[in-house]
């Protein structure tokens, strides 16, 4: 078996090892092709520093790479890893990091990063002996906002991505898929709520999905969450928010608080070249 970049082959290979690898997942994952080619341009994925390891011509494994500058490093962000069935237990994806992060290396890559789901011991495991440690735990909320508040005097103000001074809005704190520097690439809206004609909090939406990235109050109390709450079900009642950081006390009760459901727990893990 050889291990190289995923730039060699046709996008429906690497889907085709994707969806297989990723059968009885945690979560049931989309199966069309168009959801992963825009999702991963989004993110910053570039082929010719992501992986795979092949059996004669057949793509078994693979690690799928985004490269961005996020604060000092320069990051390689692992956005998918996958083996097929038959392939596991026998150290792939160690093995294609061996050959990986020498070239990541040479790129200037300064860390590796990567998400993984807090019941997938094995993967964890695995992660750890290629030498991956857990820096964030992050919470996953779905469902319909349940909000009893009546906010007539609520005003919103449809706004672009040049607004908000992103460097003073803890961009640390949202995890890649979810930092603006993702979230611009994307087709998302942008909402600022009002109180006295001053922004009191944000959110940023995908109308299609009603996923949100990012939402935030400026000062924190509950009204300000409930104020915020009720503008979003003004657009879609029914919401997907992933990757809250659970250091992040007072947002994560406010979810709870509108009856959002905690679907699944993920970590980020990092590794420093």
């Amino acid at each position: 078996m050889e291990v190289k970049s995923l730039d060699t082959i046709d996008f429906s290979v690497l889907m085709e090892c994707f969806l297989e690898s990723f059968e009885n997942y945690f979560v049931k994952m989309p199966t069309d092709h168009n959801f992963y080619k825009e999702r991963w341009s989004f993110a910053g994925v570039q082929y010719d520093l992501s992986y795979g390891m092949f059996d004669g011509d057949k793509l078994v494994g693979f690690i799928i790479n985004a490269i961005d500058k996020r604060n000092e490093d320069y990051v390689a962000f692992n956005t998918g890893t996958g083996v097929l069935p038959k392939y596991r237990g026998q150290g792939i994806v160690q093995k294609i990091y061996q050959v990986a992060l020498p070239q990541l290396r040479l790129h200037g890559i300064s860390k590796c990063k990567l998400e993984v789901i807090k019941d997938n011991y094995i993967a964890i495991k695995a992660y750890e002996r290629i030498g991956f440690k857990t820096t964030k735990y992050y919470q996953c909320f779905s469902g319909e906002i349940t909000i009893d508040q009546n906010q007539s005097d609520l005003k919103i103000q449809k706004v672009d991505a040049t607004y908000f001074d992103w460097n003073a809005m803890h961009q640390e704190m949202y995890s890649w898929d979810n930092h603006y520097k993702s979230v611009g690439k994307g087709t998302y809206d942008y909402y600022v709520i009002l109180k006295d004609d001053k922004p009191e909090s944000y959110f940023i939406i995908n109308p299609k999905n009603g996923y949100i990235p990012q939402l935030n109050i400026f000062q924190n109390n509950d009204n300000n969450w409930e104020r915020l709450f009720t503008a979003i079900r003004s657009i879609t009642s029914t919401i997907k928010i992933n990757n809250v950081d659970k250091t992040l006390k007072n947002k994560i009760k406010a979810l709870f608080a509108v009856k959002l459901k905690n679907t699944i727990d993920q970590y980020e893990m990092d590794m420093i070249l």
